[in-house]
């Protein structure tokens, strides 16, 4: 079975207004495409790619359904109005799946993936699925600047409730993501730069609070990551990106309250905000340090409303228009 399945159109589809000169929704500017037909364009690009996997996630003892998570961020993503300042294609690549419960197979075909898309200059929008798609990203993104004649250094970003470093001597799973880049890291001998936020003192042992102080990793726990304390959130922000090259922004939809994300792989009612992702959006993007970004653990059958896809979609959007 091909580990990556082709762009489903039939997914993007909305309302008919009146066009007067340019497309008015996502839905009428998408088009399906694949690796081998990417072309340079003077056009800002941008590329979707699923990551229809919830193996992790089940390894990992969580509620399954994040598989369906890219197709109904899609569907949220199809019916946005077009705010785009410039001419901008969006190039829609399907979604890789995992064949046998093979995930490192998996992992190795995502990245291969990642890292061609960013070799032909797109700005990659990658869609889960569990957040071991973070390992997955990270690895293409590090596959891509390795062939660069600068060195670089990658900073992660994470908004989310957990922290992903538990130990993989049993197995890679959605909750081991952060940990394997770490000692991918240690193999290398590059450096490890972490800044995890939101992060929550019910979600997480103490063992993951040791090995997140013994990697060095920066956080801020979901009490300190709040619009109250924004000051303190956008110190830490900029004293990290003043350490890194280029930055890898993952979202895991669990670390926002359940109240405004129902639709998770392990839903939080005490997460954060939008308002806060919002103004840390601001700051990466000003930054112009941005490289990819994931959005990770919908869950849609678990979904109400399709609030969490139209959550996602919605900072997806932020995120690109601007």
């Amino acid at each position: 079975m091909n580990a990556l399945k082709p762009a489903d159109l039939s997914l993007w589809k909305g309302r008919k207004d009146e066009n007067l000169g340019r497309p008015n929704y996502w839905y009428e500017m998408v088009k399906a495409s694949a690796l081998e037909k990417l072309k340079p364009s003077a056009n800002k690009q941008l590329a979707i790619l699923g990551y229809a996997v919830d193996e992790g996630v089940k390894r990992n003892q969580g509620r399954v359904g994040a598989i369906d998570g890219p197709d109904a961020i899609r569907k949220m993503l199809a019916i946005l109005p077009n705010h785009f300042q410039s001419q901008t294609e969006i190039l829609d690549f399907g979604n890789v799946i995992c064949v046998d419960e093979d995930l490192d197979a998996t992992h190795s075909n995502f990245s291969k993936t990642v890292s061609q898309l960013l070799s032909q200059g797109v700005f990659s929008i990658l869609l889960g699925g569990g957040h071991d798609i973070a390992y997955a990203h990270y690895t293409g993104i590090r596959q891509f600047l390795d062939g660069q004649e600068k060195s670089q250094t990658i900073g992660i970003i994470n908004l989310d409730a957990h922290f992903d470093l538990r130990n993989n001597k049993n197995g890679n799973t959605s909750g081991t993501p952060f940990f394997q880049i770490s000692q991918d890291c240690k193999t290398k001998n590059q450096a490890f730069e972490y800044c995890c936020l939101g992060i929550q003192r019910s979600a997480n042992t103490q063992t993951l609070f040791n090995t997140a102080d013994e990697l060095g990793v920066t956080y801020l726990e979901n009490t300190e990551y709040t619009i109250e304390h924004w000051a303190e959130v956008k110190n830490c922000l900029n004293s990290f990106l003043q350490k890194v090259d280029k930055v890898y922004l993952t979202i895991d939809l669990d670390g926002f309250s359940s109240a405004y994300a129902p639709g998770v792989s392990a839903p939080s009612p005490m997460g954060f905000a939008p308002d806060i992702v919002l103004k840390t959006l601001d700051v990466l993007i000003e930054s112009q340090k941005l490289i990819s970004v994931d959005l990770a653990e919908l869950s849609p059958k678990y979904d109400q409303d399709n609030a969490t896809a139209r959550l996602a979609a919605r900072l997806v959007h932020y995120l690109v228009s601007r």
